[in-house]
């Protein structure tokens, strides 16, 4: 991708944000995704294609620092177990399902291993909050749903990556699931990053009293989004968790005292440009690559391994939720039905399956499958948030 080409969808998304305002019936990542696939017919935009690399190493770090720097910990420790549960243990058993459900579905269709089918399951796993969480907060008089949401998206994305990395291995080299291996390696990789991520978060709270240029402490930042991210992922653990952390952490350390307000209006300035910007050119990226994936012959079967994947949440969260008595009196069924449905797949489903690309041993109608049930997950349930809610709320 060129400079040319880079200034064009930033301006492109300029254009979509000042346009869509409301954001109740089409939010702005579905607008994006569809003009992204509208460019991929003009030649100009031929060249333009997203890779692991580009959204692990550039947009990843700075939309987790953003998100996670910005959730009130307030939040996160009302909602802690509920968010924490949902994070780990849920989407263990969602991906368990929704793997055996693609397994049990996809061989009517075509020929389909059940290691392939939880690789799927893995990618579809995490939830992305982007799409849904502004239209959350302004349609419902419940906040709480879209703190939970949110919440839970900072924390599944790290256990979605490890369920993905050992099925992908799995997968690639026809090996068995060891339970044992697995346990050790989630738990080193998941606390790793926690521990890491929670000592940058704090260093930084510390250092940023050494200058009071703004410009300097909002270049701190920066090195502690990336940092966190890249040295997680160079020493083995999760890069995702540690940038999570770090920005949870520094979000708690400003938060114990009023005297940091200045520091926060400040990354706040900074950040609050970075996250559209960058939003807007994922989006369309995403938007412009979708389009070769799509010309494909399964779209019943995508079709059906979507709604399996709401289906398979929706149990999870009505087992889960409604099976704990301390849950059960605080969340009716339509809450569980509006936390399944947000359960949105975005920029780390993406991720992921480029991961599975980038092996250049992943079937072509494997990837084509689970690109299409991204897609269906972004538009269907991105536009069905506003309305659901407003029938839930009757």
């Amino acid at each position: 991708m060129n400079t040319h080409q880079l200034l064009i969808l930033l301006v492109i998304g300029y254009i979509v944000y000042s346009i869509d305002k409301k954001q109740n019936f089409f939010p702005v990542p579905i607008v994006l995704v569809l003009i992204g696939i509208g460019l991929s017919f003009i030649p100009f935009f031929s060249s333009v294609t997203i890779s692991k690399e580009l959204i692990f190493m550039v947009f990843l770090p700075a939309l987790l620092f953003t998100s996670a720097y910005r959730f009130p910990i307030k939040y996160l420790r009302k909602n802690k177990w509920v968010i924490g549960s949902l994070g780990t243990v849920g989407l263990l058993l969602t991906v368990a399902v929704l793997g055996v459900t693609i397994f049990l579905i996809g061989n009517v269709f075509i020929s389909l291993s059940l290691t392939a089918s939880l690789l799927v399951a893995s990618i579809l796993a995490p939830t992305d909050p982007v799409s849904v969480v502004s239209i959350l907060k302004n349609s419902s008089s419940d906040e709480r749903i879209a703190d939970i949401v949110e919440g839970e998206s900072l924390m599944n994305d790290g256990t979605s990556i490890v369920l993905f990395t050992v099925f992908l291995e799995m997968y690639l080299h026809h090996t068995s699931f060891a339970i044992g291996s697995f346990v050790t390696e989630f738990l080193f990789v998941a606390l790793g990053g926690v521990a890491l991520g929670a000592i940058f978060g704090w260093l930084m709270s510390k250092l940023v009293h050494f200058t009071h240029h703004r410009e300097y402490q909002v270049m701190l930042s920066i090195i502690v989004a990336y940092g966190s991210f890249y040295i997680g992922e160079g020493i083995g653990v999760s890069g995702v968790l540690s940038t999570v952390t770090a920005g949870l952490m520094l979000s708690y350390e400003f938060g114990k005292n009023i005297k940091e307000a200045h520091f926060r209006s400040s990354l706040n300035g900074f950040w609050d440009i970075v996250e559209p910007s960058v939003l807007a050119i994922l989006f369309l990226m995403i938007g412009v690559q979708s389009a070769g994936y799509l010309q494909f012959s399964e779209w019943m079967l995508s079709l059906l391994i979507f709604i399996a994947s709401v289906l398979a949440r929706y149990v999870v969260l009505l087992t889960t939720l409604k099976g704990i008595p301390k849950w059960r009196r605080s969340f009716s069924v339509k809450d569980v039905t509006l936390i399944a449905w947000t359960g949105i797949k975005g920029t780390m489903s993406v991720a992921l399956l480029m991961g599975l690309e980038a092996e250049n041993n992943g079937s072509s109608m494997l990837i084509s499958l689970t690109f299409a049930a991204i897609m269906l997950s972004l538009v269907i349930q991105s536009v069905g948030v506003y309305p659901l809610t407003k029938k839930l709320s009757k």
